[in-house]
């Protein structure tokens, strides 16, 4: 459930500047909403799930050293790899499928300790996700790599930086990481956008048209996380007004309606 209206107002206002004012977008405007939605009026959603399977991989240029990795397991160039994009490039759709090909459990960098590595990769195969310096144990982490290498595990780290982007204090864990091959995801193209931004209406069974997805596409920041955000906020919005989502809706919310 959906808290009131003046909560979810301020919640989109938030939203949309964070995602909306690097295109010289003004800030959320208070009045202009003020007129259209009952102080009282509540909103109820269902819940959805942004599906991580194979088959909802949307595949890309920007994508497909990324993709051809997990699938050629476990023909790797090296027991340890490292997968590099930036936000919302479909890093963790991609350890996910590797996830299911390979049996690999799954952890959180900082949430990694040194106990834990033992178990954690007690299948032979491990995902670590988000890796940024400062936000993880490095005796965990040389632990692990030590751990890996002795049993043959496979080792897949995602992380927004290169390994010899992270300053890391132990020396020996900075050369083993500076060590690890790095495939790296790009910014989608024009095609590939497009489509992320249908499959996220699709994720929230959103039925929209090619004028919406058109008006976003120009629009938006180039990023998938940017798609991700535009939709969570047209479907909140729209919810909220008991409007459908419509490029006349997307305008008012870029402000140029």
């Amino acid at each position: 459930m959906r808290g009131n209206a003046a909560p979810q107002k301020a919640n989109s206002r938030s939203m949309k500047a964070n995602l909306f004012q690097q295109a010289g977008t003004p800030a959320w405007s208070k009045a202009s909403v003020a007129g259209r939605v009952h102080p009282r009026q509540l909103a109820f959603s269902l819940p959805h799930a942004e599906s991580l399977s194979r088959d909802n991989f949307l595949e890309g240029p920007a994508n497909a050293a990324g993709l051809a990795l997990v699938e050629r397991w476990p023909e790797w160039p090296n027991r340890i790899m490292w997968l590099a994009g930036p936000e919302g490039s479909g890093k963790s759709h991609l350890a996910a499928i590797w996830a299911e090909i390979s049996g690999a459990r799954s952890t959180a960098a900082n949430t990694l300790t040194a106990t834990g590595v033992p178990g954690a990769l007690a299948t032979g195969a491990l995902v670590v996700e988000d890796l940024k310096a400062g936000e993880f144990d490095e005796r965990a982490l040389f632990h692990l790599m030590n751990l890996a290498r002795e049993d043959g595990a496979y080792v897949l780290f995602t992380g927004r930086d290169v390994p010899a982007a992270l300053e890391i204090e132990l020396r020996d864990l900075r050369s083993r990481l500076r060590a690890v091959p790095v495939v790296a995801l790009l910014p989608p193209d024009d095609q590939l956008f497009r489509g992320l931004i249908v499959k996220f209406c699709a994720d929230r069974q959103l039925a929209v048209d090619e004028s919406v997805v058109g008006y976003l596409a120009t629009r938006l920041e180039r990023s998938s996380a940017a798609a991700r955000q535009a939709v969570e906020l047209l479907d909140s919005e729209a919810l909220r007004l008991g409007r459908s989502v419509t490029r006349a809706l997307a305008a008012e919310l870029l402000r140029e309606s």
